[in-house]
């Protein structure tokens, strides 16, 4: 008897896939370099006048920064736990009419992996699909001890949106993600309102934050922040003493937030956006979990750098006209 193929809609795709890598472009290696390798403590795999690879696992490469103008992520890598998972996400593509391209050779070797297939996500930030990582048995040389993986992934990342139910609704068709819990934040002169989605056991994969009311999007970059994971409490106080003496500015400075009751700070990166170094988030018990809401971002801390009223009135003033700006821009969904 021949077995017939399950269809892509009926197969459960959570906790199938994980972030996998981050692709990013940027003309300031040498700053990338020293907040990366000196100050967040990773390990620099490779580096020449063109790229910088950087691993945190037996992944060969994890953070890629090639040079180029854009001073933004040009690649989401997401890995997939096997080959039928990744036919599944991709019959749901085709279902919906949203193409996709094979990556191979050099160009998949960049990014530490066999191949992949590149497609444009919502708000136009190219994601790509593989299952077949490149391992590499060679010894860590990190200032840091370790970064939690596994089958949770490299982090997380967060994502502002002028169409939010159109990011949810891709993230939770293709991928089958599921809503943790929501926060509304008060932001200088708006409410923000942020869900919080999980791919699998890690709380969040994904953040996707909005405006209410006026949709705006005042963060210039694809990607709000990137999230890490620190293995120990020392690795993240201690990766907060080395950005801060190497004079990286602090978004936020440490403390808890209420939802995975992360401990982390945020540093701003070469490229203007915030790399999050977080220690102990909670894993979600999917047999308890139900979905909750909360009215603040942090429980305590985070708190901006203090440069003074008249550092925090320009960045204020530098948001607000980039959400204005963005009324005029569409944002892309590809459904």
């Amino acid at each position: 008897m021949t077995k017939t193929a399950t269809p892509a809609a009926e197969v459960d795709l959570f906790g199938a896939t994980r972030l996998g890598y981050v692709l990013i472009e940027s003309e300031r290696l040498e700053a990338w370099r020293r907040l990366l390798l000196q100050g967040l403590g990773l390990h620099l795999e490779a580096e020449s006048e063109q790229e910088l690879a950087f691993r945190i696992d037996d992944h060969a490469r994890r953070l890629i920064i090639r040079k180029g103008p854009a001073e933004d992520f040009v690649g989401l890598g997401w890995q997939l736990s096997d080959a039928a998972a990744l036919q599944a996400v991709l019959a749901r593509l085709d279902e919906r009419g949203i193409a996709y391209r094979l990556v191979g050779g050099e160009e998949a070797a960049q990014r530490g992996v066999s191949s992949c297939w590149r497609l444009i996500g919502p708000k136009g930030l190219p994601i790509e699909l593989y299952t077949q990582p490149i391992l590499t048995p060679r010894p860590l040389r990190m200032l840091t001890s370790a970064f939690v993986t596994g089958a949770e992934g490299m982090g997380h990342v967060a994502i502002t949106s002028k169409r939010p139910e159109k990011q949810l609704r891709f993230w939770q068709e293709l991928f089958d993600a599921r809503l943790s819990d929501r926060i509304s934040q008060r932001m200088p002169g708006a409410m923000l309102d942020i869900s919080f989605l999980r791919l699998n056991a890690r709380h969040h994969s994904l953040a996707i934050a909005a405006t209410r009311g006026l949709r705006l999007d005042p963060i210039r970059t694809q990607v709000q922040h990137l999230n890490l994971q620190a293995a120990t409490l020392d690795d993240l106080a201690s990766a907060f003493r080395r950005c801060r003496s190497l004079g990286f500015e602090m978004a936020h400075e440490i403390g808890q937030h209420p939802n995975d009751l992360e401990l982390s700070f945020y540093v701003l990166s070469p490229s203007g956006f915030e790399i999050e170094l977080g220690w102990a988030p909670i894993t979600v018990d999917e047999s308890r979990w139900q979905p909750s809401s909360y009215n603040a971002i942090s429980l305590w801390g985070h708190k901006p750098q203090n440069h003074g009223l008249a550092h925090g009135a320009i960045t204020n003033l530098g948001n607000f006209g980039r959400g204005a700006r963005s009324l005029l821009r569409p944002e892309y969904s590809p459904i």
